[in-house]
């Protein structure tokens, strides 16, 4: 068994071929997917989706840092009304965090509104779903500001043996690994041994970063079977083996 711990099934790149797409999964042995929510306007589509599997799938709800505006307390608080509720439909706050890549402009409203987003998790005692891009040190600041760290991982992980390191100093948090790792340019394939099989979490990122060898195509998560064999043959494990670890450790993650 697989799970897929990072899968946006549901957005309109999909089309009419959402349910097919989730069967497709679970045909390839993903038995468990996680839906992260991303703005308003996604709620509804991954709730629909979540309602056609709900042995397959889970949900978790947060505001994307990228949909972090001028109107992002508006929209902020219309994601929490959605969250108190419906407490029992999500197992994680996410995806939130910190993106600089596109524009800085509201960097400082990023932080805040991850923040807030943070005492959620601290206060539901769920787990976070970061979403971490050209942003490192916001992240960390606003996590080494809490008195109580929440479980995180960093989602669709790309960095260093030094960003490893940097995330342990702050807590004992678990990595997101998807298509990333089998691209040819990539150097995370050499990292994976400082993070560990027991914090990797498997995922897709689906629509996005297809693993080769269907790199350039719309990603899913049926594909994440290659992601797993790269890193089994990356850590000297079989793919059996990765395949139990990362499912045990996304189990005790999101306590599924």
């Amino acid at each position: 068994m697989l799970v897929d711990t990072h899968t946006h099934l549901y957005l309109d790149d999909f089309a009419d071929e959402k349910t097919e797409t989730v069967r497709r999964a679970i045909d390839a042995g993903v038995e468990k997917m996680i839906f992260p929510n991303v703005d308003l306007t996604t709620i509804t589509p991954m709730k629909e989706l979540h309602a056609e599997f709900p042995d397959n799938t889970h949900m978790a709800m947060g505001l994307h840092p990228t949909e972090i505006n001028r109107e992002w307390k508006a929209d902020l608080s219309l994601v929490k009304s959605e969250f108190d509720a419906n407490p029992d439909n999500y197992i994680a706050v996410g995806e939130i965090g910190i993106d600089l890549y596109w524009d800085k402009t509201y960097r400082d409203e990023q932080m805040q509104a991850f923040s807030i987003q943070v005492d959620w998790a601290i206060e539901r005692d769920l787990p976070v779903i970061i979403h971490c891009r050209e942003g490192l040190g916001e992240v960390l600041e606003v996590l080494d500001s809490k008195p109580v760290k929440p479980r995180a991982v960093f989602h669709s992980f790309g960095g260093t043996v030094e960003d490893v390191e940097r995330i342990h100093r702050t807590g004992d948090f678990y990595f997101g690994i998807n298509g990333i790792v089998t691209f040819k340019n990539s150097k995370l394939a050499d990292v994976l041994p400082a993070i560990g099989a027991e914090r990797i979490l498997l995922e897709t990122d689906a629509p996005y970063l297809s693993p080769v060898p269907h790199r350039g195509k719309r990603n899913e998560s049926a594909y994440i079977v290659h992601t797993a064999a790269r890193i089994a043959d990356s850590l000297g494990m079989d793919i059996e083996k990765i395949a139990d670890v990362t499912t045990a450790n996304a189990c005790r993650f999101f306590r599924l």
